[in-house]
């Protein structure tokens, strides 16, 4: 009861007044000691700069531009939920496949049709802003509606296992690759279990560190894999404009990149309602003001060359991790990515992290947010005696895991949109009141 009278109080002002607290579970609107907020903020850039480099490299954006907008799609975010849900906005990787087709994109080099892709993800923006004021405007009943428990817990899962065959891929190249990716995993382990005081709240980082310089040694130093090339990296500035791009407006583009809208939706719903399980309290009266937060923030970006964002899922498994909740933390992630968009020197070093090390990383996060789904289905005491349930998980667990792929005409909707509107439309239908009379 006094969460809930202390969260009273806390909705007299707009955001949060964060009360120090340094042991424990840390809520949103609590924070650690500065020093200690600092460091967990900096795990919450390093969780996030893998994917969010990678999915412009994909589509020939440029990456420094990227991590850029995506701490100013985070500081969007933030200020307009006040500061009360905790979440980082990174790149998303639903554009990838419909960039690509829009663009003709080769794969090599910086993207020739890059505006056009740019006028396409605005497009896609704009119609997920449409569909969160709506949201804001009937409210969330329906969505309790459409995303029970069972739903809920099932794209959850079906987001982590979606991701699970990224993870493996990059620690498959080779034995001395898979052996990198688990000794990563096992440091990542070994710290979150047994290392002292603060030091325990900082696995993803410290894992990183750790299996870089593991790397390092190896392969560097001893000759056992192919070693980290510093060329790059030393001849990086350590200060420099991005490159930036105003997008292009053309119709045949928009129509086939907005749609991508839908997903993005589908994905910040999953994404509030793992966060909302985390930390034992509903978000769903922020649920409106988040997808319309996140659309901003994708428009924003595509008006200055960056891709489209979404809510990270990679960040929800730090916070998994570390049971530190505090929005602070992604408030100053925000602000450090500000600054290191504009290092090309920052963009070069995280180049040079091993694919191993990153395929060991994802491993440990991918699978905390499938495992995540448990906890869902236990806390709300979800019923698996009855097929509806079974059912609705069974096939959403198989589409995400196997990312099954839906195509009308050029539009595509990837696993997770498969799984996620799969699970809502099977579940209404088993519960429906034909399916109760025929029971």
């Amino acid at each position: 009861m006094s969460t809930s009278s202390g969260s009273g109080r806390q909705q007299q002002t707009y955001f949060p007044r964060w009360t120090l607290k340094t042991s424990g579970v840390i809520m949103p609107e609590e924070r650690l000691s500065w020093g200690q907020t600092i460091v967990s903020g900096l795990q919450h850039c390093v969780a996030m700069s893998g994917s969010t480099i990678i999915a412009p490299l994909l589509m020939g954006f440029d990456p420094n531009v990227a991590v850029l907008f995506s701490g100013i799609g985070t500081l969007i975010f933030f200020v307009i939920v006040a500061g009360r849900v905790p979440s980082y906005l990174g790149s998303s990787f639903a554009f990838i496949a419909v960039v690509i087709a829009a663009t003709g994109y080769a794969g090599q080099g910086p993207n020739p049709n890059l505006s056009v892709a740019l006028g396409g993800i605005v497009g896609a923006g704009v119609l997920y802003g449409v569909i969160a004021l709506i949201v804001m405007w009937l409210g969330v009943g329906w969505v309790e509606r459409l995303l029970p428990p069972a739903v809920t817990g099932a794209v959850v899962a079906a987001i982590g296992l979606n991701l699970a065959p990224v993870a493996v891929k990059a620690v498959s190249a080779g034995t001395f690759d898979t052996w990198i990716g688990l000794a990563t995993v096992l440091i990542i382990g070994v710290v979150a279990v047994a290392a002292p005081g603060l030091w325990r709240r900082l696995p993803i980082i410290l894992g990183a560190i750790g299996g870089y310089l593991l790397y390092l040694l190896i392969a560097n130093g001893l000759g056992f894999g192919k070693p980290i090339d510093f060329t790059q990296l030393s001849a990086a500035p350590w200060l420099g404009m991005p490159s930036f791009t105003t997008p292009t407006f053309q119709a045949d583009a928009i129509f086939l990149i907005a749609p991508v809208a839908i997903i993005l939706v589908a994905e910040n719903l999953g994404h509030i309602k793992a966060v909302g399980a985390m930390t034992g309290r509903s978000l769903d009266a922020y649920l409106g003001r988040a997808l319309f937060a996140d659309s901003l923030a994708t428009i924003v970006a595509a008006c200055g060359g960056g891709t489209g964002v979404t809510t990270y899922a990679e960040n929800i498994g730090v916070m998994a991790a570390t049971k530190v909740y505090s929005t602070l933390l992604f408030a100053f992630a925000a602000i450090v990515s500000i600054l290191l968009g504009f290092s090309p020197k920052f963009g070069a070093l995280i180049l040079s992290i091993p694919g191993p090390v990153i395929g060991g990383l994802s491993i440990v996060l991918f699978g905390l947010i499938a495992a995540m789904a448990g906890r869902i289905w236990v806390e709300n005491k979800v019923d698996f005696a009855n097929p509806a349930n079974l059912i609705t998980v069974a096939v959403a667990l198989t589409a995400g895991a196997g990312d099954l792929t839906l195509k009308f005409g050029a539009f595509t909707i990837g696993g997770i949109g498969t799984a996620t509107f799969g699970a809502i439309i099977l579940y209404q239908i088993l519960t429906s009141p034909l399916a109760r009379r025929a029971e």
